[in-house]
């Protein structure tokens, strides 16, 4: 445990106190000051970053009714513009359905939460933040016009479903703890005040969700905890109708629903983890879509976990992951598989893309990698015939990048996977050896880090670091079990694995003794954090990017955002025994001590994930720590705060995020090189 048993800095929990801007401001200026030898090369990771990707940047297209969408990054400017063409008339000109660029206007920030054209596209819903608070005020655009409609409704959060008639939509609302505790009803020229409540949910470990399903015929009213949902169906018709439960909760069974239009409502199309730990797919009718009315389409395989079955016509595509890599199955309608579609190579993932048109012949697919950028492409449903229809254009060199699956030994016995990429110069012919090595991890909710393409580690890359991500229990590469093993009172093991992988990485020849950074945002930094205590010798340096690491005050602070849902992730402190292995790893109730690493923490004033107050308290508790233990105070200790508009996940412009990027970069190569 830390030097201090009492908790000397509970007093910044009052995030607008003047004494706590006041201390990160003297952070943030001693950050700069500590760090101010590197802005040459921050400046100059910074224009590689840049440089990555083209400056007027494009995405892949999308199919929505007679339309074609795209968004697009004009050069100079932070933000996306998002425009669509009429499949119809290939020679129109594109049409802008929003300028990002526009509503930040005057603003530091800004981040969009919802964009849904309405089903006849001449209007669409959008709402704004500005603060990176994750609040958002909604509004609805005339796109022909360009002109918004009276109706403004604030303190809306994420998801919306519109009316089959264009005419209302619903929404969610927040509670105090940040909480989507309500649907909503609008009626588009009509007082926010005369909404109607659709659903409201007592129970604080539930969160709202809404969306339209693929047929635009229902609207998914989606009630969720970390291991138990409820799903209601809400006719597009007939928004004011009572939505319909498809199955009440049942305790730690999950469910998630599309639709296949049909007579008497069509049906349903259902993935489930009731009585199969890794899911399989059910149908039902949608006019009786009881548990008693489901119908096994795909049974249960203990070896492939089963994520996602969308409805594609006469079809179903299934995503599914086996033995840590995801892949596609297609089925006809009767469940029967007509191809696995897999990855061509090792490190590499294939995925449904953007697909909102529910009636097409080939399915959007996404063909990535760690170091292959995202192809997208047409997949022939009937033949299984594939055509590129996009490719990131990336303008750095990415020859001689390789990228291999390794696994680390944990202390159970368990192989734990770890991707390795870097770049083989050919100068060496080849040949490898223990190199500068950041780590990466995360770890939690089931969440996987996937194989993506990070054009943001090019410049590690280019500089000889190795990049290694480590594949630690509680997130979910190996399916659910993968996740059970790392949660409430199994929650060390995810720590022990990311040790376990770092000392891999040096035993192996990979990493370079005394060489190896590691990093990790939110739950990932509360993963950082915790080695931080418990093997702070084996790193350099470790970056915690907003990090949970006051856990057990958070935990029973059940005021604060999220935490009575966060109990069936991390546990209930409530009851004494969870307390107490909460507390055993907890990064606040144990800091690294005099042979810490160098830490490099990152917080945001308007984070309503991790609030602000946790990391300040974390470092400032060090800071007294090495008061009285002065022997550590030679390792970098620094806090870097965004004071004014941020997200959680960091800057939302596109330059913006590159500076932040590059500063992080900066400092790592500092301890690394």
């Amino acid at each position: 445990m830390g030097a201090l048993q009492t908790d000397d800095f509970a007093w910044m929990r009052r995030t607008d106190d003047p004494e706590l801007l006041a201390y990160l401001s003297a952070e943030n200026d001693w950050c700069a000051e500590a760090t101010g030898h590197l802005e040459g090369l921050r400046a100059e990771i910074e224009a590689e970053l840049a440089a990555a990707l083209p400056d007027d940047d494009v995405s892949a297209p999308w199919r929505r009714g007679r339309w074609e969408h795209r968004t697009r990054r004009p050069a100079g400017t932070q933000y996306a513009v998002h425009v669509r063409r009429a499949l119809d008339d290939t020679s129109a000109a594109e049409q802008v359905l929003l300028d990002e660029n526009a509503l930040a206007a005057g603003h530091d920030f800004l981040e969009l939460g919802v964009s849904e054209p309405s089903p006849d596209g001449q209007l669409v819903a959008y709402s704004v933040d500005h603060d990176g608070g994750e609040v958002y005020s909604l509004r609805f655009r005339d796109v022909a016009s360009g002109a918004d409609l009276p109706d403004e409704v604030p303190d809306t959060y994420y998801g919306l479903g519109w009316a089959a008639d264009n005419g209302s939509v619903l929404y969610t609302t927040l509670d105090d703890a940040y909480r989507p505790d309500t649907v909503r009803r609008h009626v588009l020229g009509t007082p926010v005040s005369d909404d109607t409540v659709v659903w409201f949910e007592p129970d604080r470990r539930f969160e709202l969700t809404v969306e339209a399903t693929r047929s635009g015929e229902l609207l998914l009213l989606t009630a969720r905890s970390r291991d138990t949902t409820e799903v209601r169906l809400a006719p597009t018709a007939d928004l004011a109708a009572a939505p319909v439960v498809v199955a009440p909760r049942m305790p730690a069974v999950e469910y998630s629903v599309d639709h296949r239009p049909g007579s008497s409502g069509g049906e349903l199309v259902i993935v489930t983890d009731l009585d199969a730990p890794q899911s399989r797919v059910m149908t039902a009718p949608v006019a009786s879509p009881g548990v008693e009315h489901w119908i096994e389409l795909v049974p249960h395989d203990p070896l492939v976990r089963v994520e996602s079955a969308e409805v594609f016509g006469e079809h179903v595509v299934v995503e599914e992951r086996c033995g840590g890599v995801p892949r596609v199955r297609v089925l006809d309608r009767a469940g029967a598989t007509l191809r696995l579609v897999a990855p061509d190579t090792v490190g590499e993932q294939v995925r449904l893309a953007r697909n909102e048109d529910p009636a097409v012949t080939a399915v959007r697919l996404v063909r990535e990698g760690w170091v292959r950028p995202p192809v997208t492409v047409d997949h022939d449903l009937a033949s299984g015939a594939e055509v590129v229809v996009h490719e990131q254009q990336v303008l750095r060199s990415l020859d001689g990048l390789s990228c291999e699956v390794v696994h680390a030994i944990a202390d159970d016995g368990v192989a734990v996977p770890v991707t390795v990429v870097r770049r083989v110069v050919a100068s060496t012919g080849g040949a490898t050896g223990p190199a500068p090595c950041l780590l990466y991890g995360y770890g939690a909710y089931e969440s996987s880090l996937d194989p993506d393409f990070w054009p943001d580690m090019l410049p590690l890359l280019d500089r000889g670091v190795v990049l290694a991500v480590a594949h630690v229990r509680g997130g979910g590469e190996l399916g659910r079990d993968w996740w059970q093993q790392g949660r409430l009172m199994s929650k060390r093991t995810t720590f022990t694995d990311f040790v376990a992988c770092a000392r891999h990485l040096v035993d192996s020849g990979v990493a370079a003794p005394g060489r190896l950074a590691a990093r990790g945002m939110s739950a990932g930094g509360l993963l950082m954090g915790a080695v931080a205590h418990l093997a702070p010798e084996d790193f350099a340096l470790i970056v915690a990017e907003v990090p949970f690491v006051d856990v057990v005050t958070t935990m029973l602070d059940d005021s604060l955002p999220l935490t009575v849902a966060e109990w069936e992730e991390w546990g209930d402190p409530r009851d004494p025994v969870e307390r107490d292995y909460l507390r055993s790893y907890s990064p606040y109730d144990n800091t690294p001590g005099p042979r810490r690493p160098a830490l490099l923490v990152t917080a945001s004033r308007h984070d309503p994930r991790v609030s602000v107050h946790e990391p300040a308290k974390w470092v400032a508790r060090m800071r007294a720590e090495e008061e009285v233990e002065p022997s550590s105070r030679g390792a970098a200790l620094l806090l870097r705060t965004a004071l004014g508009a941020g997200a959680h996940t960091g800057p939302a412009g596109r330059y913006d995020a590159w500076a932040h990027e590059a500063f992080l970069h900066s400092v790592t190569l500092d301890h690394l090189t």
